[in-house]
């Protein structure tokens, strides 16, 4: 199978974990459009779901194909996330945010009972890293924030370029929240759990992509079928 039919498998089997009458965290990112679409289809074939998005474009996917949605506010505990990664390891510990939406994600996927990743097996790593990890900063003293953030990672094992996302015009990239994206090409991370938990210790720093002890289950789209894996 090609990537695409890895995630559009991997989406399809989350599928057999939704039960009539759920509140779902709904993902952001190309795998978990996918997701919606084959949730589209369930739901125009009867299926009864809430959806909670975390991000404005899963919103619009949503609303487009008939998904009903609600919010945090109204809905604040959910049974089940599914959404994407962009890396994930063997104990699960994931990196998240290449659209942005990190913030959001970790909320949604914290309110719910459970989240599943789904992912194409190319997301599957030994050592995270390689994916320029995304932070989340306020403007306010962003400069500053950076700097504090280059000496957390070195003192954790991590060094490489820590550069501000930009949109498709060149200008700085705001999230839903409106705060900057910072990915950090650290090419591999040592200790995800450490350098996580201090990094969130920053002031100026929102969230960060690391997803620690928050995932349950992957389902990994592969050549011949779909993976489970499941955290040692």
């Amino acid at each position: 199978m090609t990537g695409d039919n890895q995630k559009q498998a991997a989406a399809r089997r989350a599928l057999d974990f939704v039960e009539d009458g759920m509140k779902l965290g709904i993902g952001t990112g190309s795998t978990a459009e996918e997701f919606v679409k084959l949730l589209a289809e369930r739901v125009a074939g009867g299926l009864k779901v809430i959806g909670v998005p975390t991000s404005e474009r899963t919103a619009a996917l949503a609303l487009k194909l008939g998904v009903p949605l609600s919010n945090l506010d109204d809905t604040p505990h959910l049974d089940l996330t599914i959404d994407g990664a962009d890396e994930l390891d063997a104990q699960l510990c994931l990196i998240k945010g290449g659209g942005g939406a990190l913030l959001r994600e970790k909320i949604v996927a914290t309110a719910s009972d459970r989240m599943i990743v789904i992912a194409d097996a190319s997301k599957v790593v030994t050592t995270l890293g390689a994916f320029a990890l995304p932070i989340e900063i306020i403007p306010f003293g962003a400069v500053s924030t950076v700097r504090r953030v280059a000496e957390v990672a070195s003192a954790y094992g991590c060094q490489g370029d820590i550069k501000r996302r930009c949109d498709s015009y060149g200008e700085p990239f705001f999230t839903d929240s409106e705060n900057f994206i910072f990915d950090c090409a650290f090419g591999k991370i040592p200790d995800p759990v450490s350098l996580a938990r201090e990094l969130n210790l920053i002031a100026g720093v929102v969230e960060t992509g690391l997803f620690i002890n928050i995932a349950s289950l992957a389902l990994v789209g592969t050549p011949s079928g779909v993976d489970m894996i499941e955290p040692k």
